[in-house]
């Protein structure tokens, strides 16, 4: 039984190792729908399975929109740059959008900023590399944008405690998000100003468990840290006995969470609050610190200087860190070492020398601000922390001495700015003029002058400076003055600056112009700012050009002229033009091509593609007009025109890109070549000669042009069947080459169909040893050609009348079998098609024998002829190796065709002659013939045998290729099966003989006793 489970559970296995090996596409994307709030950067992510071809597949992503659910709108693709409609290709180009390839057959799409647009259904698909379509090749999931309703907020103060003393933050956090989401709160901590990595306090999660930071985890079991809600949008972090280590800048962080179909939460939106400085002063009472200042109350553009001092016994041996603070924010700092680091915001102000910090002495440290502004107004403290050693970061005791107001008054200012121009609207290349008046101003003034473009938004840029003494500078995009030409800044009176720029480039150079002025005074600065709108005109908007002609059609030899007429709102007369000639010949050759261009400067540059033009063309220019004259046009001259015009700028070198261009409509231009007046003799006739011999077939051209040349072609029309299509057989040109026909160029052919000039208006077509083969309708096609300037040209054609060829037949009749057969044959064997002479023939005679063949078009060809003097000749090539003309009897002319192939089908039929030779020494005449009768020949496909059967079915070669194998390993599984149980059952035997000895040897020793 247990045999027979293994083998079936081995057959089953076999059974499903074909599913196994071959599985279906399976495209899986993150599961929906999925809420996240406007401008946060989120990942969709998509996976493909199951699938065929090379193991990095493509991915492409698209969005059906809810205002039109049915439209896909594509966005972005791993394959095609291309991919992107419109509304994406900016940002995909900008990587605002981008896909993130996580292995090869997972990716990760990637919006930066998340838009309400971008709300909508997305389909992940990937394009097909399977040998064949099963499975799913795309996947959709919904996403939906929401407003950030996450808000979080909390005083920015400074809060100063002893050591041991309690501390008590509270935060804002409040949302109004319509689904369902959960929110997390959170304290931390960064020890100084130049911190990144800021410390946990304590957290309230979003599933509402408290969670400490490592250093805080002992005082939160404690109860000494502890987080509570005492309202629907208050939390209170609360600290008793604070330490040293709390010393810093606290902030409170709320995130909010959404749980997605996936049943993972997601924080969809994060916020931060500002800072509070919590210092934390030590209980030692042997650290006092005190600050004082000169003067407190200032005017802007004073000095104010400030003494921090430390009062400390055994001061000497002491190492002390002092911070300055100005409102709780920290300015700068000095370490034991009497090292400066100021803030960033102060960097600037320090290396212009408007700040200045230092240790006087171990216990006096001095801050001094000169010409102080109104940003300087506020509270400011210094705080000492002592330190063991000079190279320790961690205090050991810290004291913030009281905080001493410092009031900057401002100085009253009566500047004024205004900005004008006198050049509103210009037209691309004119000069733009502008002015900036500055009133009221009692000091030095610098000007700045910034551009920002039209529908540019972004930075603004610079076009020129004018310090206080008169130092002028221009922006990096101005620097060049072969562009827009040499700007000019210029201060026209004691309050006028005047900006001139000579020479404009397009409607960028339009926009809005700024002016901004500086007044120094004492160190103090004071600016006003003013704009005005230009608009720059393209030149381009207005410029157009129309090509005419008076006549479209020209008769060959006579003249033809194009005018381009160019159009703008401003005069020629006032730019650089230049006009380009294109030319595309008939037939069209692709691309138009360029003829000749005329410059502004009046040169003429002749191009390559069509040199003939400047032998024969003439160009003028007049006012608005181009001309272009073409002389004793011919054909090559036919086909479509264009021209192209160029304008420069105004003032400037046509050198580089033109400032517009524009093309006019194409006109065409036919040549009417001369008229053909050839004239071909069209009389019917007909020419009967006898087997064997030769014959001409006459060609006369009437009338014809003295200098006109002819190609010859000739045709013969079979006699059957009647509404067989003509057969080529020669062509000479008008050069004198000749082309055979297909069903004449073989060497045989060839050798047997001349074509001859006899006169210059008279050609013959001459037929060596005709045959009956060769009966049909003769005629011939003249071609009139004529050489016109550069080439020749065909003018017309004309066909001759027809002139059947007929064979004069002998009185005698051969008595010939003519009993009409038919045959079938399979394809690959030999048949024999059967010819007989019956009767006696006469004495001193000799026999010559034709096979012809009819094919299914009903075109009689022959096949080979046996001369009455032995010889053979094959008239078809292709089947010289499988004929064979057998002859056992001088009267039996039978054809043997070996290796019989489906083209063989066909009527066949013999044709003997009988010839007798007068007397001696004289050529051989006809002198009897006959025909046999027909034999159909049918070809039948080769039968099938087993072995190719087997080989046409793949199915079946796998199944008789594979089934040794499985056979095999169905037996050795059952060997195996067989071998365990053997074993098995083996063991079980060795236990029971075991046991029955044991008791055999029990009860003998029993027996003694």
């Amino acid at each position: 039984m247990g045999l027979v489970r293994c083998l079936a559970a081995a057959f089953l296995l076999l059974l499903l190792l074909p599913g196994l090996s071959t599985g279906q596409r399976v495209v899986t994307v993150q599961k929906g729908p999925l809420y996240r709030v406007k401008g946060s950067h989120i990942t969709l992510w998509c996976k493909v399975s199951g699938y065929q071809g090379p193991a990095e597949q493509n991915f492409q992503w698209s969005i059906y929109l809810p205002s039109a659910p049915e439209r896909e709108v594509q966005i972005v693709s791993t394959i095609d740059p291309s991919f992107p409609y419109a509304i994406y290709t900016q940002r995909v180009r900008s990587r605002g959008i981008y896909v993130e390839r996580v292995q090869g057959d997972a990716v990760l799409l990637h919006i930066t900023e998340l838009q309400d647009r971008d709300a909508g259904e997305y389909e992940c698909h990937t394009p097909n590399t399977d040998e064949r379509y099963f499975g799913s090749y795309s996947a959709k999931m919904n996403l939906s944008v929401i407003t950030d309703t996450l808000s979080a907020s909390m005083a920015t103060q400074v809060l100063t405690r002893d050591e041991g003393e309690a501390v008590e933050l509270t935060c804002e956090v409040s949302k109004s998000t319509t689904q369902h989401t959960h929110l997390s709160v959170g304290w931390y901590r960064l020890q100084g100003a130049e911190e990144t990595q800021a410390e946990e306090v304590l957290t309230l999660s979003k599933d509402f468990i408290l969670r400490p930071g490592p250093s805080y985890t002992q005082r939160f079991l404690a109860g000494d840290v502890r987080l509570s809600k005492v309202g629907n949008t208050t939390y209170k972090l609360t600290i008793g006995g604070v330490k040293l280590s709390d010393q810093g800048q606290l902030y409170c962080e709320a995130a909010e969470w959404i749980e997605d179909p996936d049943e993972m939460w997601k924080d969809i939106s994060r916020k931060q609050t500002k800072m509070t400085s919590l210092v934390v002063t030590s209980q030692d009472k042997g650290l006092s610190v005190d600050i004082t200042a000169a003067k407190t109350s200032l005017s802007e553009g004073d000095t104010l200087q400030l003494h921090c001092m430390v009062g400390a016994q055994k001061s000497s041996s002491r190492h002390f860190k002092v911070l300055w603070l100005l409102n709780g924010v920290e300015v700068a700092r000095v370490d034991p070492y009497g090292v400066l680091i100021w803030e960033k915001e102060y960097e600037e102000r320090a290396q212009l020398g408007q700040l200045q910090a230092f240790k006087q002495s171990n216990t006096v440290y001095v801050l001094t601000v000169y010409e102080v502004g109104l940003k300087d107004n506020g509270t400011y403290r210094c705080s000492v922390s002592e330190v063991k050693t000079t190279g320790d970061f961690h205090s050991t005791q810290t004291n913030l001495s009281s905080g001493i107001q410092v009031n900057v008054k401002p100085i009253e200012r009566r500047m004024h700015l205004s900005v004008s121009t006198s050049t509103p609207q210009v037209m691309a290349g004119d000069a733009l003029i502008l002015l900036c008046e500055v009133q009221g101003a009692t000091s030095p003034v610098s000007v700045r002058w910034w551009h920002l473009p039209p529908q540019h938004p972004g930075p603004r840029v610079l076009v020129a400076t004018m310090e206080q003494d008169g130092t002028l500078s221009l922006g990096s995009a101005y620097q060049d003055s072969r562009t827009r030409g040499s700007l000019r800044l210029e201060k026209a009176s004691s309050s006028t600056f005047t900006l001139v720029i000579p020479n404009t480039l397009d409607e960028g150079d339009g926009g809005r112009y700024g002016c901004k002025a500086t007044e120094w005074s004492r160190g103090q600065s004071w600016t006003e700012e003013g704009e005005t709108t230009v608009t720059v005109i393209s030149m381009g908007l207005s410029l157009h050009a129309t090509l005419k002609s008076r006549i479209a059609s020209v008769r060959y030899g006579q003249s033809v002229e194009l005018v381009c007429q160019a159009g703008a709102n401003y005069t020629f007369e006032e730019v650089p033009v230049s006009v380009r000639w294109l030319f595309q010949p008939n037939p069209p050759t692709g691309h138009y091509q360029e003829l000749v261009q005329v410059f502004p400067s009046g040169t003429v540059a002749w191009k390559a593609a069509q040199p003939h033009f400047q032998e024969k063309a003439q160009l003028t220019k007049a006012a608005f007009s181009f001309r272009l004259r073409i002389l004793s046009a011919a054909a090559a001259d036919e086909g479509t025109y264009l021209c192209e015009v160029e304008v420069w700028r105004r003032n400037s070198q046509p050198l580089g890109q033109p400032a517009a261009t524009t093309k006019s409509n194409a006109v065409g231009i036919k040549v009417v070549l001369p008229e053909s007046k050839l004239q071909v003799a069209t009389k019917e006739s007909s020419v009967e000669i006898a087997s064997g011999a030769d014959t001409a077939i006459e060609c006369n051209i009437v009338f014809a042009p003295n200098n006109s040349q002819f190609t010859i072609t000739w045709y013969v029309l079979p006699p059957s069947p009647a509404d067989a299509n003509p057969l080529q057989i020669i062509r000479a040109n008008y050069s004198s080459i000749l082309e055979y026909g297909a069903e004449f160029s073989s060497p045989a052919q060839k050798s047997r169909f001349l074509s001859q000039r006899v006169s210059s208006n008279v050609f013959w077509l001459r037929i060596l040893s005709a045959n009956p083969g060769d009966q049909g309708r003769y005629y011939c096609v003249v071609e009139e050609w004529l050489w016109l300037v550069d080439s020749w040209y065909k003018l017309g054609e004309g066909a001759s009348g027809r002139t059947t060829l007929e064979f004069k037949l002998p009185e005698h009749e051969l008595q010939l079998d003519k009993t009409n057969s038919s045959i079938s044959t399979r394809e690959g064997e030999e048949v024999m098609l059967r010819c007989l002479l019956q009767g006696a023939r006469l004495p001193a005679t000799r026999l010559s024998a034709t096979w012809f063949r009819q094919d299914k078009s009903g075109h009689i060809r022959p096949l080979l002829t046996l001369h009455h003097d032995g010889s053979i000749k094959y008239l078809q090539e292709v089947l010289a190796r499988r004929l064979h003309l057998r002859r056992p009897t001088a009267g039996d002319f039978s054809l043997t065709l070996h290796s019989v192939e489906e083209g063989d089908a066909g009527v066949y039929q013999c044709q003997v002659q009988e010839w007798q030779q007068q007397s001696e020494g004289q050529d051989w005449a006809l002198h009897a013939w006959a025909r046999s009768g027909y034999t159909q020949l049918t070809t039948i496909p080769p039968e099938s045998t087993v072995l190719s059967r087997i080989c046409s079915s793949p199915p079946l070669l796998n199944f008789i290729l594979y089934l040794p194998l499985v056979l095999i390993l169905l037996s050795a599984l059952a060997v195996f099966c067989w071998c365990f149980k053997f074993r098995k059952s083996k063991k079980g035997n060795v236990t029971d003989n075991q046991m029955m000895e044991l008791q055999g040897f029990g009860k003998e020793n029993l027996a003694g006793l």
